[in-house]
């Protein structure tokens, strides 16, 4: 199981950060702060129970800078996935030089967060496997675990939360058609139909043909077991 203490100032986000890591498989909220200061004293003090701080950047009495610079002086090492709403390159860079091993900007969909913790959970995975001395391929896979990968754009037409809607559609319903996916989410067959090609393109979807019913094969989508992209 991952530990994982969520810093953020509004009680609203916490709940909501708190709901999204509770529908994750191998994650649990083990603390919550509200601030810079608290956040700081609580990986310090719980520091061996503390595997994955979300920390959230901007907060009143401090930021998530200033959390990283004091407890990397202290030397702990937890890891951090930064959620941000600044879009800062200066802030990103200092970020990443302070050991962040991803970074969530908001506003962002269920299915980006989930993506992203399964990406550091894949992260976990190979870094156990690779104890010892790493191979320079078993290096390359680590890194490529925690590095999200370009998407490809979205075609005219096509809304990013309607993808997303479609997309825990077939990770939590699949296999789908496009039928059952359109009657699902109330939209038309043929609209439902882009989205889940789109998905395939993307590397997130395979597409099978269903047997089993009268007529032409039915093509279903379900969800990649290592999907390329975040």
């Amino acid at each position: 199981m991952i530990r994982v203490l969520l810093v953020d100032d509004d009680a609203l986000t916490l709940e909501l950060h708190r709901d999204y890591l509770a529908r994750l498989d191998d994650f649990e909220a083990v603390a919550e702060c509200t601030g810079a200061r608290a956040a700081i004293d609580a990986v310090l003090e719980r520091g061996d129970e503390i595997d994955l701080v979300l920390l959230d950047v901007t907060m009143p009495d401090g930021t998530g800078l200033d959390v990283l610079r004091h407890v990397r002086a202290r030397g702990a090492a937890v890891d951090v996935i930064a959620i941000t709403g600044v879009r800062d390159a200066d802030v990103v860079r200092q970020m990443v030089s302070l050991g962040v091993a991803q970074c969530l900007v908001k506003p962002f969909t269920f299915a980006v967060f989930r993506e992203r913790l399964e990406q550091y959970r894949e992260f976990r995975r190979r870094a156990a496997e690779a104890a010892g001395a790493p191979t320079q391929a078993e290096i390359d896979a680590l890194l490529g675990a925690l590095r999200p990968a370009t998407r490809v754009a979205l075609p005219k037409g096509l809304s990013a939360d309607t993808l997303a809607r479609i997309s825990d559609e077939v990770r939590e319903r699949g296999p789908v058609s496009a039928a059952e996916a359109a009657q699902r989410l109330g939209m038309s067959r043929v609209a439902a139909r882009r989205y889940l090609e789109h998905l395939v393109t993307e590397g997130r979807a395979q597409r099978a043909a269903r047997y089993g019913t009268r007529g032409r094969p039915e093509s279903e989508y379900a969800w990649a077991q290592h999907p390329s992209l975040p």
